[in-house]
């Protein structure tokens, strides 16, 4: 797990294990879209690259929230996570991603998903009780 300190005077805070696979699987995302042509790089490849920067800025920033408010950012998070999927799917269905990377990045998805709706599930179990 990976710590970080944006400001001296704060204690050091580890990074949830699911943003590091969100970052994994960004870094891998990146090398897919290098790849893409410039008329598709600038289209649905500009789409998923902001679906996945969402879900990044969302689940850094919501990391800090009190439990209840983290709870309505990971509804968030997991339905733009939805999203990123589908439009990951329309890429491959257009023969954008080859089969292999695909089949990576879309079980990273699906871990990423389960990592989310464990944390939500887990949270809301902590804030009814």
């Amino acid at each position: 797990m990976v710590t970080f300190n944006f400001h001296k005077n704060t204690k050091l805070i580890q990074e949830p294990k699911v943003i590091q696979k969100e970052k994994d699987t960004y870094k891998l995302w990146r090398e897919i879209h290098k790849n893409f042509p410039k008329t598709e790089r600038f289209g649905i490849g500009q789409n998923i690259e902001q679906c996945f920067l969402r879900i990044l800025e969302f689940s850094f920033s919501g990391s800090f929230l009190k439990p209840k408010e983290k709870i309505i950012v990971l509804g968030k998070i997991i339905t733009r996570l939805d999203v990123l999927k589908f439009f990951m799917q329309i890429a491959w269905e257009n023969k954008l991603i080859p089969q292999k990377k695909y089949l990576i990045i879309s079980e990273n998805l699906n871990e990423i998903g389960k990592m989310l709706g464990g944390w939500k599930k887990g949270l809301q179990k902590k804030t009814s009780a």
